[in-house]
């Protein structure tokens, strides 16, 4: 490594946020410039460590010491090249990944482990101000055609792989514009769209074709898309949101996230003046205490709400790991987002009973209850009952899985015990010549396992078209050994 001794000499430091009457009266990312000298220095903290569990804990298999070191000797370019030699999209990653791969970092084990995360958004934000990032067009056609369902980030991760090992491949995106949850799930403060438009463009110019506005089972027939392409990717995400069925569900004002961010991000993109959903005014109460949640709670303190608070049901995490969570393992400690340092409230260890509605038929409370765990299970805590204010719900409580839409039964496709669209170690479904990649296939998860699955599914396409392929594979998103 460049600094052998750079983890005693330096201590873990992430880049300032702007101030916070500042930040929330705009829509901008949160972040300050950080300075080239504290990030040299945050890449010296790397290790010699000989096993770099990083790589490990990164779904990718992001070759992380390698480009620290690169950074730290100012060898930007390479630096670039072994980030992009895993990672599709950094600047996707570098924004929105909760970073396993720091709770994996052996500095982590007693101390504050490297800022992996930072180092990889760095490297390509320098890289595109700098021009360095440029379209990757294939050496010869194959001749086959694929079409890619879904933009979002499995669906575009294997349709830019496939377009490089030089397939005719067309991406078919349901909304007017490309994307998927990152374009109108992510609120703008935690990823501004030009990182997305950006990459679309160098994916065209690399010879992927994209068409928006095209809804499979629609305007667009499964049957005469399988028949006139040789491979198709189904990419579409677990968008099925997980309801709240309590008393009182029906009330006006009661929302799922996804209702309530996709409108919010249209007025950012100019397509409406006004949201259809506004928390300006109101005591707005997030059921839910994950990072859908914490997008909520940003959205809503942009649009000027009265009050927010978010509810968990699970207990408040411990400051530092527990005994029962060791490293290397996904770190279950508190963790507080920009967001939440931008205001409202977080309650842990509670439940909601019902739904209190006003006169009119919109909703005006819930009553929620604290709960213990018990033997595995939340029982309720006697004499915690009561209500709280509510002008506008959001439920933020995750995915159950893929939308199950007619075209998939008609289309013949097979679905796992959770389900999801069953597929095999190389990503094909029990329909010849389909695959699917990401939540998908896998359920919800992360932006990383979505960029691995797609890469990996890209390899069993071409294998699947060409009889083998020279296409990657992250090692931990398939069984299949490393191409």
């Amino acid at each position: 490594m460049g600094e052998p001794t750079g983890f005693l000499q330096w201590k873990r430091t992430t880049p300032k946020r702007r101030s916070i009457p500042v930040r929330v009266a705009d829509w901008r990312e949160v972040y300050e410039v950080f300075p080239a000298d504290q990030l040299k220095h945050q890449a010296g903290r790397c290790m010699d460590c000989g096993i770099p569990f990083c790589n490990n804990g990164c779904p990718l298999g992001n070759l992380i010491p390698d480009w620290n070191d690169l950074v730290y000797r100012d060898n930007w370019r390479d630096a670039l090249e072994r980030l992009h030699a895993t990672n599709n999209f950094p600047e996707f990653t570098g924004r929105l990944c909760p970073a396993p791969c720091e709770s994996a970092c052996v500095l982590g084990i007693n101390q504050d482990p490297v800022t992996i995360k930072q180092v990889e958004v760095e490297i390509i934000d320098r890289a595109w101000n700098e021009g360095w990032v440029t379209p990757i067009v294939a050496s010869h056609k194959t001749g086959k055609r694929i079409a890619v369902i879904g933009s979002g980030p499995a669906g575009l991760a294997a349709a830019q792989q496939l377009t490089r090992a030089g397939h005719d491949v067309v991406v078919l995106e349901r909304e007017d514009r490309i994307g998927g949850l990152l374009r109108y799930g992510i609120p703008e403060f935690k990823m501004e769209k030009r990182h997305i438009d950006r990459r679309v463009e160098q994916m065209t110019q690399e010879g992927t074709e994209f068409r928006v506005n095209a809804a499979v089972g629609d305007n667009v027939d499964i049957d005469v898309l399988v028949a006139s392409h040789d491979a198709v990717v189904l990419a579409c995400g677990a968008t099925q949101w997980r309801d709240l069925p309590l008393p009182g569900r029906e009330l006006t004002g009661i929302y799922q996230a996804m209702e309530y961010l996709p409108p919010s991000n249209r007025v950012q993109q100019g397509d409406m003046h006004d949201t259809t959903i506004s928390a300006a005014g109101k005591h707005v109460v997030i059921i839910g205490g994950g990072d859908t949640g914490a997008d909520c709670l940003g959205t809503a303190l942009r649009q000027g709400a009265a009050s927010v608070t978010q509810l968990e049901i699970m207990p408040r995490p411990p400051e530092v790991r527990a005994e029962s969570n060791p490293w290397p393992q996904w770190s279950l400690v508190f963790r507080t987002s920009s967001a939440h340092e931008e205001g409202g409230d977080r309650l842990f260890s509670v439940n909601t009973d019902r739904f209190i509605g006003n006169a009119n038929g919109t909703v005006r409370a819930l009553v929620l209850n604290e709960v213990t765990l018990v033997d595995g299970k939340f029982v309720s805590v006697p004499g915690t009952q009561r209500e709280l204010q509510a002008d506008l719900v959001l439920l933020a409580l995750g995915f159950v899985g893929p939308q199950k839409h007619a075209w998939l039964d008609q289309l013949g496709v097979a679905f796992d015990a959770r389900g999801n669209i069953a597929r095999t170690e190389e990503f094909v479904t029990n329909v010849p010549g389909v695959f699917v990649a990401g939540d998908m296939g896998r359920g919800q998860s992360l932006v990383v396992w979505a960029i691995a699955e797609g890469r990996a599914c890209a390899a069993g396409v071409d294998q699947y078209l060409m009889g083998s392929s020279t296409l990657p594979v992250p090692i931990v998103a398939s069984a299949r050994p490393m191409a």
